[in-house]
């Protein structure tokens, strides 16, 4: 296997589930949580999941949304700095919560209600989107081993 290719084309050879996930991104990003509130989430997922391609990519996004690398960094620490505002570390905690589904098998009742004192009806289920595609994207990544190209960051 050439270490810089995945295992499968996959893209090519389910074009149509490949397309289906491309269109869920584009509603995404065209939601309004806003690129950078979405690309924290999906790096923070990739970082729980493993996905070395995903984060990469997202970390890429992050900083060409300007963001700094000191937030970026601290992501994994995210309850323990002042880094994030009220509603982020409400949509990092959801994010968390419904990826590490077999961590806890009890209500998620209080993690739903934080995000409904920062988040609108519509947009708590634009997130939790956000956070179902970026665990199927990271499967699928993961699975079919994407290489992560040696390139620098700035």
């Amino acid at each position: 296997m050439n270490p810089q290719q995945p295992r499968l084309p996959w893209g090519t050879i389910s074009p149509k589930s490949y397309q289906a996930m491309v269109g869920v991104g584009a509603s995404i990003a065209h939601s309004s949580l806003g690129p950078v509130l979405i690309e924290l989430v999906q790096t923070r997922v990739s970082q729980i999941n493993g996905c070395a391609f995903c984060l990469d990519m997202h970390v890429r996004d992050l900083r060409k949304a300007g963001e700094g690398w000191q937030r970026i960094n601290s992501l994994p620490t995210w309850r323990e700095t002042g880094l994030y505002s009220p509603r982020e570390r409400a949509a990092l905690n959801w994010a968390e919560s419904i990826t590490k589904l077999a961590d806890n098998h009890t209500s998620r009742d209080a993690d739903f209600d934080a995000l409904k004192d920062q988040f609108s009806d519509q947009e708590i289920v634009e997130l939790t989107w956000a956070v179902a595609q970026i665990n199927t994207w990271n499967r699928m990544a993961i699975g079919m081993q994407m290489p992560v190209a040696e390139k620098p960051l700035d």
